[in-house]
């Protein structure tokens, strides 16, 4: 690395971290794919970032996820002379006793203060690097020291709580120069503390995805937004949810569309609430297919079409997602959209895991009646009673009555 960036390095950090709602990430991840074949060991680090999905690059990015190949780029950058790759892997427990070996070093502190005097000039990335290195204590490592190293536990507690402390001016001097991710270790720093070393400090972290949200990250935004959402005004979140849909971050436009949907914070308007779920289609919101099937369910802003509504709540479904269960029940069971099929309208009503009274009906019809299983009327009944304040349960359950020595008959 020497002692400054590349051109190409310092254009990545600002199109992948520090302005990364302008949506040049992808140019970018090309970028730092040709430095780093050209040996370029600070590219290769990041590059391997890159890689290591959502926790370390924003999601917005559409970066392919490859923990092997992320590894071995780590291992790479190691080799390259990157001290930042030597951090970053020493972070990501990839500096295994072979990798360190092989870096051009003659200690982790040589690489440590290589990245320091970076962070002290300024870049955002190695501030957030140095902040790490004390917040997550790998200075015990990169300063060679442990408890045997002190002369009492007491000793070895302050040296401990005075550099895990340094973590703090890091963090938000990387926050304050662009690198969004420094908000998310400081909310756990004062939410948690650390150990009995440091000790929680809950109010200062009530602005940090405030200040991330204003500096313009739109996943800052978003979760602002939540917190607004929470916090009961959601007029405010509507603004912020809006600016992260902008900015490209996947699901806000989902979010935004929502408020729509429900006249939530603005004027009731399911036409364009749809509009703004077909925004995030692109996406793997799961939210987004299961809102917008709801919106073709009941022709609420679009025509009503049960066959796109089953495709789109089955796509969420089959990836994890029960909130449209109980659509693609009813869709089984009259035959909306899919064949009349009651068995598997039944595989669906079974997975309805809160109260709701239709699905109690339709699958009191299911087991009362033997609809595509074996009969089962004490069951069926149940599931009647159960919905038994609605016209439809009650109608049915006039079907069934009691023998005189008990149980239940169908008439």
């Amino acid at each position: 690395m020497g002692k400054t960036l590349s051109n190409e390095v310092k254009q990545a950090l600002k199109d992948i971290y520090y302005q990364e709602w302008t949506g040049k990430g992808k140019e970018a991840f090309a970028m730092l794919e040709q430095a780093s074949a050209a040996g370029d060991g600070d590219a290769t680090c990041l590059l391997a970032r890159c890689l290591c999905g959502h926790q370390y690059v924003w999601v917005g990015h559409g970066f392919p996820e490859d923990d092997d190949r992320a590894t071995q780029l780590l291992h790479k950058s190691v080799e390259q002379g990157s001290a930042l790759g030597v951090m970053v892997a020493l972070r990501s427990g990839e500096l295994t006793p072979s990798v360190e070996k092989k870096m051009p070093f003659a200690s982790l502190q040589e690489a440590f203060d290589e990245v320091l005097a970076l962070a002290e000039e300024g870049d955002a990335f190695c501030q957030y690097t140095v902040a790490n290195s004390y917040f997550w204590w790998d200075f015990l490592r990169i300063q060679n020291k442990g408890k045997d190293s002190f002369p009492n536990q007491a000793a070895y507690k302050a040296y401990l709580a005075e550099n895990i402390a340094k973590c703090e001016d890091w963090f938000w001097k990387a926050l304050h120069g662009g690198m969004y991710f420094a908000a998310n270790n400081l909310n756990r720093y004062y939410t948690q503390g650390d150990e009995d070393l440091i000790a929680p400090q809950p109010e200062k972290a009530k602005d940090l995805f405030k200040i991330g949200a204003e500096y313009g990250h739109p996943i800052q935004q978003a979760i602002y937004a939540d917190d607004l959402d929470e916090a009961g005004k959601p007029e405010e979140a509507m603004i912020w949810y809006k600016k992260a849909a902008e900015g490209g971050h996947p699901g806000a436009w989902t979010d935004v569309g929502y408020y729509y949907f429900e006249g939530t914070g603005v004027e009731k308007d399911e036409a364009y609430a749809v509009k703004c779920y077909e925004k995030d289609m692109s996406t793997d919101v799961l939210r987004t297919r299961n809102f917008l099937g709801k919106a073709y369910f009941f022709g609420r802003g679009v025509p009503q079409d049960y066959a796109k509504a089953f495709q789109l709540l089955s796509w969420a479904y089959d990836r994890g997602s029960k909130w449209g269960v109980f659509y693609l029940g009813k869709c089984c069971f009259y035959g909306l959209g899919t064949p009349q099929d009651y068995g598997r309208a039944l595989k669906f009503l079974e997975e309805v895991n809160w109260n709701y009274w239709e699905a109690d009906y339709l699958r009191g019809m299911i087991y009362g009646q033997g609809l595509g299983v074996a009969q089962d009327i004490p069951k069926g009944v149940s599931y009647l009673q159960k919905a038994g304040n609605h016209k439809e349960a009650k109608e049915e359950l006039l079907h069934y009555k009691k023998k005189l020595f008990g149980g239940w008959v169908r008439r």
